[in-house]
């Protein structure tokens, strides 16, 4: 996978995806789907067309409202889903004032036609696009036509009669309703991170924790206490409780994600974990002491024991 956000830097020519893509859910797989068809493999023609995907950063959102806006997949994550669907190259354009500004013909002909030098296009039929949004998807294809590349327009993907969107699974996520955000995703939903010390406090327990360095602009689900799938990069899994939240028993000032790996033992300071919340068991809540805390993460560790094990 080839990151960038220089137009100089693209490896060209490129077969484009286009849109914001948070989440990666399968409604944006849809739409990733027609630049896969026919691609040539990392070591073919090099005058095919390359699987790329073009995003935005930041979210275009977060930059008209000023407001920074946490983020479903964090560029970083983005690129391993991506590459995994078989894309090859992401491209994620500086969204400045510069960019917001250009008429809708402008932006196909300078940064699509000429700076990426794009074959093929493919978007979802509600892509705006331009100053003021004002392009739609059918104008970019009557634009790119000009230039004889086609594009491809995506109808919206639903579930259950509605629209699968990344709002949906913030939504869901919020509530705790793991199922189905993993459902529209397609996948889990994850969250990476660097196993940084800690308060030693679940090793006194009995329950030793790895403690995630997130970044702050990921976005969390709601507080509480999940089961979860822990993976290293060489792609060792083990099962795990993970707690999303404040710690309100300890006293808690921030919050954290802290992972409790089940029927493992070892050194994780220092090592880059996934964890992929797979169910959500409780919501955070405040005991009368560590006796009380104790009990409850040993039901909590056997609950994700057991869903572990029919899953």
């Amino acid at each position: 996978m080839w990151v960038t956000a220089s137009l100089g830097a693209v490896r060209v020519p490129t077969a484009i995806a286009l849109g914001n893509f948070d989440g990666v859910h399968r409604g944006h797989q849809r739409v990733i789907e027609p630049i896969l068809v026919g691609a040539a493999g990392p070591l073919g023609d090099r005058a095919a067309p390359v699987p790329t995907v073009v995003s935005f950063d930041p979210h275009p959102q977060a930059f008209f409202s000023g407001q920074s806006r946490s983020a479903l997949t964090l560029p970083a994550e983005k690129g391993v889903i991506l590459a995994e669907l078989g894309v090859q190259q992401l491209v994620l354009l500086p969204f400045d004032r510069t960019l917001a500004e250009l008429p809708p013909e402008a932006f196909v002909r300078s940064v699509l036609l000429e700076g990426l030098q794009a074959c093929t296009i493919a978007v979802g039929e509600d892509f705006r696009f331009g100053r003021d949004r004002r392009g739609t998807a059918e104008m970019l294809r009557a634009i790119a036509a000009k230039w004889s590349v086609p594009v491809t327009i995506v109808p919206l993907h639903c579930a259950g009669g509605d629209r699968i969107s990344s709002s949906w699974i913030r939504q869901c996520l919020c509530e705790g309703d793991i199922a189905t955000a993993n459902r529209l995703l397609g996948r889990p939903y994850s969250l990476m991170g660097t196993v940084e010390p800690g308060q030693q406090l679940g090793q006194k327990l009995g329950f030793p924790t790895a403690n995630l360095a997130l970044s702050p602009q990921k976005f969390l689900p709601r507080h509480g206490v999940y089961g979860v799938e822990v993976t290293w990069a060489d792609g060792l899994a083990v099962p795990g409780v993970m707690n999303v939240g404040r710690r309100p028993t300890v006293d808690g000032q921030r919050v954290t994600a802290e992972v409790h790996l089940l029927d493992w033992a070892g050194d994780l300071y220092g090592q880059e974990l996934t964890v992929a919340l797979r169910h959500f068991l409780r919501p955070e809540r405040k005991f009368d002491g560590l006796d009380a805390l104790v009990a409850q993460i040993r039901l909590d560790c056997e609950a994700a024991r057991s869903r572990w094990a029919t899953a």
